[in-house]
């Protein structure tokens, strides 16, 4: 059995913190964050601004910040992660086996090539294919890309794969069926599945939105990769009543929506609201009837907000983009998944909406399809394999 693990990944984050805190109450671990200290308040371009989560990243697991020498800090870019000081450091923990989070990092690849053949090498990642180029170029390129890859996983001895899209990657990348371990990308599904019913109809009232009108809800970064610029004049040409449209968020795209949208005659069915942190967003997707994912990519590798709102029982529309999709929606069950970049397929989708009850027993079906995917069966697959080895 392992007994002593180390943990390296780049910051603290939402999702993740949680999972170590569950790991930590059944193995000795420690996680090393490659980023340094900084990290913890840190400018997130994609919001635009400096983002500090307001839900605990560090309790009730043993964590290191590790000094990162880069002259531009940050998992922007492979050279922005770099640690003289990461191997001497997990030496000194003297780990069993250790667990990389993402590769594409100068001392995450440091760590793979310096332990390989020395103790156990765990991977955790949700890369997919789903951005894979199809044109000839495109295919020559991915080609280049595969060997690459092959090469990277060869320094590792097992990987935890989140979901079927991302299996589908490793087995590309030619890691044996023997090496994949299903750990499902998970959120804390229980904060989301609290009562906020009261909050969520203050909200309502506070933006004048009457009972009866539906919600339609988009939650994350306003960047090109999610493009809610499509998820906006899908909206804005469908032939809807008793509908609403929500944004939450800030970035990059903010301006060029509020614009579009001040010049629609629908204007005032949609809404925009500033980001929200982690402790408020329960109530958000609360107050909606549908949770809309509309992204393109590239590198919409699994996309966790799917999960909270369906840990709030929300309905989902997502388009086959989002690498989530394929494991979560079943099309007429609990949502509906859509071509990426089709506005014509996701304006019928909006303008056929079923009504509240509806939708409503939709997102009964995505909260029980959510329970499998909950942190607790996470942690026991990944403590379980950890437990098989000697």
């Amino acid at each position: 059995m392992i007994k002593k693990i180390a943990i390296v990944t780049t910051h603290p984050i939402q999702y993740y913190a949680p999972l170590f805190k569950l790991l930590a109450q059944k193995i000795d671990l420690k996680v090393f964050y490659t980023w340094g200290r900084e990290s913890v308040e840190k400018y997130d371009p994609g919001f635009g601004k400096n983002v500090q989560w307001d839900v605990p990243l560090l309790d009730g697991y043993h964590y290191k910040y590790v000094e990162n020498t880069s002259k531009a800090p940050g998992s922007h870019s492979f050279k922005g992660i770099k640690n003289p000081a990461i191997i001497k450091e997990i030496l000194e923990y003297n780990p069993n086996a250790i667990m990389v989070i993402g590769w594409g990092y100068n001392s995450h690849l440091k760590v793979l090539r310096y332990f390989k053949g020395k103790i156990p090498i765990y991977f955790r990642g949700d890369s997919t294919l789903l951005d894979n180029k199809q044109s000839i170029l495109g295919r020559i390129k991915n080609i280049a890309r595969k060997f690459f890859l092959v090469w990277i996983y060869s320094h590792v001895d097992k990987v935890f794969y989140v979901g079927s899209t991302s299996k589908a990657y490793f087995k590309w990348a030619l890691i044996k069926e023997s090496q994949l371990v299903f750990s499902p990308h998970s959120i804390d599904n229980k904060r989301y599945s609290i009562d906020y019913s009261d909050k969520a109809n203050e909200l309502r009232e506070s933006l004048a939105i009457p009972a009866t009108d539906r919600i339609i809800l988009f939650a994350g970064k306003f960047e090109s990769k999610k493009n809610p610029s499509l998820l906006l004049d899908s909206f804005i040409e469908a032939s809807t009543e008793n509908l609403r449209l929500i944004f939450i968020g800030n970035g990059n795209e903010e301006n060029i929506l509020k614009n579009r949208a001040r010049v629609s005659t629908k204007n005032r069915y949609i809404h925009f609201i500033n980001f929200q942190n982690q402790s408020l967003m329960p109530t958000w997707y609360q107050l909606a009837d549908v949770f809309c994912l509309p992204s393109k990519g590239p590198g919409e590798t699994w996309g966790l907000a799917i999960n909270e709102a369906m840990a709030s029982s929300k309905a989902i529309i997502v388009s086959d983009k989002v690498g989530c999709a394929k494991d979560l929606v079943m099309s007429g069950i609990n949502g509906w998944i859509f071509k990426s970049r089709n506005k014509q397929e996701l304006q019928s989708l909006i303008q056929n909406l079923p009504a509240k009850e509806i939708l409503g027993n939709m997102g009964r079906e995505s909260k029980k399809i959510i329970e499998d995917w909950s942190l607790e069966n996470t942690a026991n697959c990944i403590i379980k394999d950890w437990k098989s080895r000697i």
